[in-house]
């Protein structure tokens, strides 16, 4: 990962609106009649009944998804005691983090004040704004007491995220590694180096999910923790040992786990081969660990090693835990976050890291088909099943403990308002990003002429998202770049009508019409052909010299979209080709097919459409549940589109059964489960909620999503080719700079999947 500089993180919290989080509106607020009851004298209603009832606070306030993120500053990430107000840039971004991962709305609050029981009573006086605290970056011991008090005292869920956060997570870590070991927590010896309230907490933990006390050795920097010293605090003589041993090199001979929260570079390779068969080294120190990975790898082959950080296997990051936690404590209106919690949690993240990963997962680590094993022990942090899968066990936990207030009843229903509520919003693109970033292929962008496809590619470049290709006349690229203030200095640039590219030209006429000789294409014919920007481009993505192709901020797509059928040819077991769009909207994500390719489709082209669509829908991480649309419902016309639509889903029940979709029907019976299945009862989408519409013809489909996006209802990511050999995908001609950059983004994840899937043909051909 590129490091940021100090320019730019300070560019980045200071630019725009200073800082990174803000409050907006939720109810309408136009009229004089919707001030009246957001404030006097409507809001006098809600403040009566809250008086009455002190728990309708969750009802008419934002209590219930309202956290306070709160430090006195004393142990700002690894910066130490820097001051509540330096430590506020830290407090907003886990504001972030709540909202963008949990939907959860915080409230930053540094409080400047050191004494503990001052700080205690400040917080207290605060916390019926609230739903939930989170307490953050506050020194050892004084941290331990204080949410130990708060949480006696109040009765609103309190977790200090840097003690329990990082025990949660590296807790799910070690149960699935001693699974792969096949050891016990019961028989294993434990070396916790670091003394602080992260490693105090993750010790406790660790007992409360089975290991034994006296086979644990907690060293600080002074040694091993021993019964001997006489220099422990009280947190520190819960673990002190019998043993007679002084140094962190003796505790780890024979030791089966290692747990660092101290500092860089005091685990040795030697100190590593000293431990048991099949080592397990959580190595957790920010930001280098207690023994590099190159080292650790180095030391033995059967050894299975976490660290905290992102770039390499096993990231133990406290994001897989606290949103979800609180998520799940909120929505139960919680009066705690108890042990049952936090254990429901590890064992949820645990249980999650064994399941099948989505292919939108695998392709954020470099073609690795991530499965459970040895380098996956921990889901990762872009895993948007964890939403619903921490939530829910934390959520149920609650109510089986007894501290929940309101009772879930129908988990399914609640695990759908969870993604409903969150969407996928910036966060689907955000993780189709860091997967681009992860591993940038070449782009080739065939329209560079036009304005907002070269700002696009531009700002791919200097995201690190792809490495672009422009197609264009170096003159006028220049001139536009100049105009539109960009700098393409470092770029390649391609120009078909210079002679060097006169052999280019040549090879893939060549390569083309040897292809398509049965076809009756020469190579004269082909020659000439290759002076088009998309035949020439498209033929630099079939033959290798590239990765993914875009265009159609200019062409015609019904020529490219022929010339991509002959030149890329597209997938077997198919004959047609589609496009889908995904919609973000507050009510969730919907993905509508197929908006660009097919303008009166026949039943077979929406037959195909469907498959692709199914496969394209659970590519991004959801599960489609589709209905196949037209004017008229199940049969009741018996012409006209209707019918054709009819025949392709009587094809696909009989022949696809695994793929969830019904129809013909009207797009409000599409949404409306309850007058779905109340009037055609026998539907196979029964009880379900849609989130994929195929429509029976272009226009319908095209006009439907537009149509969203001018009211305001969403955002959309595509047009997203599904169907052909290689990622060949068309904007249009309206795009903005960040559609455009939205789409290269989607083509450069397909194109890393593409190579995923070739690899992985070798590697079985092999």
């Amino acid at each position: 990962m590129a490091k940021a500089t100090k320019e730019d993180a300070l560019r980045y919290h200071a630019e725009g609106k200073p800082g990174k989080i803000e409050v907006i509106p939720t109810k309408p607020y136009s009229t004089q009649a919707d001030l009246s009851l957001a404030y006097s004298p409507g809001v006098a209603e809600p403040c009566l009944e809250i008086e009455k009832n002190p728990l309708d606070a969750y009802k008419y306030t934002a209590k219930g998804n309202l956290v306070a993120v709160i430090s006195n500053g004393t142990a700002v990430l690894g910066l130490g005691d820097i001051g509540a107000i330096a430590g506020k840039p830290v407090m907003e971004g886990k504001g972030l983090l709540f909202k963008i991962f949990a939907g959860i709305d915080v409230f930053d609050i540094e409080v400047d004040e050191k004494n503990t029981e001052k700080f205690i009573q400040t917080v207290k006086a605060i916390a019926p704004t609230f739903g939930g605290i989170n307490l953050e970056d506050i020194k050892a011991p004084e941290c331990f007491e204080i949410e130990k008090r708060l949480k006696a005292e109040l009765d609103i869920p309190v977790m200090h995220d840097d003690q329990h956060g990082t025990a949660i997570i590296s807790g799910a870590g070690l149960l699935n590694a001693l699974e792969i070991t096949g050891k016990k927590i019961d028989n294993i010896r434990i070396v916790v180096n670091g003394a602080g309230a992260a490693s105090i907490s993750c010790t406790k933990l660790y007992v409360l999910l089975g290991a034994r006390k006296e086979n644990i050795i907690m060293c600080d920097s002074k040694g091993v923790i021993s019964i001997h010293r006489t220099d422990l605090n009280e947190s520190k003589k819960e673990f002190a040992t019998t043993l007679n041993i002084r140094t962190l090199e003796e505790a780890v001979v024979g030791a089966d786990v290692f747990l660092g929260l101290s500092v860089a570079d005091v685990l040795t390779k030697e100190m590593v081969q000293s431990m048991n068969e099949n080592p397990i080294v959580f190595a957790l120190a920010n930001p280098n660990p207690e023994i590099s990975y190159k080292d650790a790898m180095a030391s033995r082959k059967d050894i299975i090693f976490a660290t905290g950080r992102s770039d390499y296997p096993n990231q133990v990051n406290n994001v897989l835990g606290f949103p979800y936690i609180f998520r799940g404590a909120l929505d139960t209106h919680s009066k705690a976050i108890n042990e049952e919690m936090k254990l429901a949690a590890v064992k949820a993240i645990a249980s999650l890291a064994k399941e099948p990963v989505p292919d939108v997962v695998n392709a954020a680590y470099k073609l690795t088909r991530t499965s459970f094993g040895k380098d996956y022990i921990l889901p990762k942090p872009l895993d948007p099943r964890l939403l619903t899968n921490v939530s829910i066990a934390v959520a149920q936990a609650a109510i089986e403990s007894g501290v929940a207030r309101k009772t879930i009843t129908d988990w399914d229903k609640y695990a759908n308002h969870l993604r409903e509520m969150m969407g996928y919003d910036n966060k689907l693109i955000r993780s189709f990003m860091d997967m681009a970033k992860a591993n940038p292929k070449r782009v080739v962008f065939a329209e560079a002429n036009h304005s907002n496809m070269l700002k696009a590619a531009v700002e791919a470049k200097s995201e690190g998202i792809c490495i672009p290709v422009l197609l264009g006349n170096e003159e006028r690229l220049y001139k536009i770049a100049a105009q539109e203030n960009l700098n393409i200095d470092d770029i390649e640039i391609v120009n078909l009508r210079h002679d060097r590219e006169n052999e280019r030209r040549v090879r893939y006429a060549k390569i083309f019409s040897e292809a398509k000789a049965r076809e009756g294409v020469t190579f004269v014919d082909a020659y000439e052909r290759m002076v088009d920007r998309n035949a020439f481009g498209m033929m630099m993505v079939q033959t290798g010299d590239a990765d993914a192709f875009i265009t159609g901020v200019y062409s015609r797509y019904s020529e490219i979209i022929k010339m991509a059928e002959q030149i890329i040819g597209i997938r077997p077991t198919y004959k047609h080709f589609g496009a889908m769009n995904i919609i973000t909207s507050k009510k969730g994500t919907f993905f509508i097919a197929d908006t660009l390719i097919n303008r009166h489709p026949s039943a077979e082209v929406l037959k195909d459409v469907a498959r692709l669509t199914h496969d394209a829908v659970k590519f991004f991480a959801h599960d489609p549940v589709m209905a196949m649309l037209s004017y008229s419902n199940f049969g009741a016309d018996k012409q006209g589109s209707p019918m054709k639509v009819h025949e392709a889903i009587d094809y696909l029940h009989e022949n696809y059964p695994e793929i969830v979709i019904d129809g013909e029907m009207q797009v409000n019976f599409a949404f409306d489960k309850k007058l779905r299945d109340e009037t055609y009862p026998f539907n196979k989408i029964k009880g379900k909620d849609v989130n994929t519409l195929i429509f029976p013809n272009l226009s319908s489909a095209n006009s439907a999503y537009k149509l969203l996006l001018e009211m305001g209802v969403g955002e959309t990511i595509g047009p997203i080719q599904m169907g052909l050999n290689k990622p060949i995908h068309f904007t249009d001609l309206e795009s903005s700079t960040r559609d455009i950059l939205n789409l290269t983004t989607v083509a450069v994840v397909d194109a890393i999947v593409q190579e995923k899937i070739e690899k992985d043909k070798l590697l079985q051909q092999a």
